[in-house]
């Protein structure tokens, strides 16, 4: 029994030790090895068949023998800085959950056999021989296919992990009706300016708005102002009030004849 276990253990080491020999080899020396290990876990040492790679620089592989169905295709992606599901192209996703197993690069090949076993029953004036339909060949913003991730991460400093200089427009698609699509958004008009006496500079929507773009020797000034009118209001006031006890006191005294 303890021989056997070790045996056991020695094939253990050796079918390590080769694996790591053919890793190396597979990526091109250790730092290819490194970078994987610590990026991508257990891709290290997970060889297959180099399927396509898309235009992001996605490489895809395939391993039927040595690994079980569903586990059997991955992606190792072109940038490992910024990579998610999303980053797969629909093309490429539908190869790896197995939906088709005819991966885009040899798609073309595929609907050239298959339409060619196709006996046309009428005559078609349909300009495609399949159902896939027309295929624009698009370059996507630094190759995102999500284009969602496209949006700055706060207003004018745009997203430096996609790429997105500051200030610039987010490039994913708003449908009409959208609070984010530039046809929906309503601009409140501007109902004044502080500077118009110098040419204007300082518009504002409301009130409020005013308030912030005032100085504070502004803010003071239209306080002190303010004081002053209450003031002259309460003098006004007051001298009303004893104008109007006046008459009341006078009521009455009836008639004087001299």
């Amino acid at each position: 029994l303890q021989v056997r276990r070790e045996l056991r253990r020695e094939r253990m080491v050796f079918g390590v030790v080769q694996n790591v020999k053919a890793a190396l080899k597979y990526r091109g020396g250790w730092k290819g090895l490194w970078e994987h290990m610590y990026t991508n876990g257990d891709y290290p040492f997970k060889l297959g068949t180099y399927i396509g790679c898309d235009t992001a620089g996605n490489r895809y592989y395939e391993n039927k023998v040595d690994y079980p169905f569903g586990q059997h295709r991955w992606v190792e992606p072109g940038d490992i800085h910024n990579f998610d599901s999303s980053s797969i192209p629909p093309e490429w996703h539908g190869w790896m959950v197995s939906m088709s197993d005819t991966p885009p690069s040899q798609e073309e090949e595929y609907l050239k056999e298959a339409t060619a076993a196709i006996q046309p029953m009428c005559r078609s004036d349909a300009p495609a021989k399949h159902h896939v339909g027309h295929q624009e060949q698009l370059m996507n913003f630094h190759k995102l296919h999500n284009q969602s991730q496209v949006r700055s991460r706060g207003y004018g400093i745009g997203n430096p992990i996609v790429g997105l200089p500051p200030h610039a427009k987010d490039s994913y698609y708003t449908q009409p009706g959208s609070p984010y699509n530039d046809a929906s958004i309503a601009y409140a008009p501007m109902i004044g300016d502080l500077d118009e006496s110098k040419g204007g500079g300082r518009p504002y929507k409301s009130d409020k708005w005013a308030d912030r773009l005032r100085t504070a020797e502004e803010n003071a000034a239209i306080v002190e102002e303010e004081e002053k009118e209450a003031a002259k209001a309460l003098e006004s006031y007051k001298v009303s009030q004893q104008k109007r006890l006046a008459m009341l006191r006078n009521r009455g005294g009836g008639t004087v004849i001299g």
